[in-house]
């Protein structure tokens, strides 16, 4: 049985510091390529879309189960890295809002799509979860990453997508529960 509360974010986290990783995002095209998602498919965010993808990504959903890889104590040390669970339930929380702007919403990890599909299941999220258990997207764009416990995870990051090129890029996210209202009220400012 894991020893934390993955649903609350404890008041000691590391902040995350802007270390320009993502800063060639903008305007950036996307790839051609595939993703397997929690809707047993396979999504290509270079595809047309008629209104804003939002791709929050994370770096790995945990399970009530089960205790972080390394434990709690090495995970949480890790600046930007809890709070995947309280992001994801966010997005959750503001899915209707963001659909009254036309957005969809994808959240990606570098999990593979079955411990995905348990942690959708599991927090009724409204939206796909995407794999990129390859690397491939992450490769593709230079998403940042860290290593931990063998394991290549992303950063937290929020990317709006538009007309097939990253219009908006979020990074880092802190804390990860206020980064869904951040993006809604960036959608919402901008101009048409």
């Amino acid at each position: 049985m894991g020893s934390d509360n993955l649903y609350a974010l404890p008041p000691d986290l590391p902040v995350p510091v802007d270390d320009g990783a993502c800063q060639h995002l903008i305007a950036l095209a996307l790839p051609p390529v595939a993703l397997p998602s929690t809707a047993d498919r396979l999504v290509r965010l270079d595809e047309p879309f008629d209104g804003p993808t939002v791709l929050y990504c994370f770096p790995r959903i945990g399970r009530p189960d089960q205790d972080p890889l390394g434990g709690w104590a090495a995970w949480n040390a890790i600046p930007g890295a809890r709070g995947c669970t309280p992001q994801a339930c966010a997005y959750r929380d503001y899915y209707a809002q963001l659909q009254e702007l036309q957005a969809r919403v994808f959240g990606m990890s570098t999990q593979l799509t079955a411990d995905q599909q348990e942690a959708a299941e599991r927090l009724h999220l409204p939206f796909e979860l995407l794999s990129d258990a390859a690397l491939a997207l992450t490769r593709a764009l230079s998403l940042p990453t860290f290593e931990h416990a063998g394991l290549t995870l992303l950063k937290r990051l929020t990317v709006v997508i538009e007309r097939g090129r990253i219009a908006a890029c979020f990074y880092p996210v802190f804390p990860p529960d206020a980064d869904a209202p951040r993006v809604l009220a960036w959608l919402r400012e901008r101009p048409a």
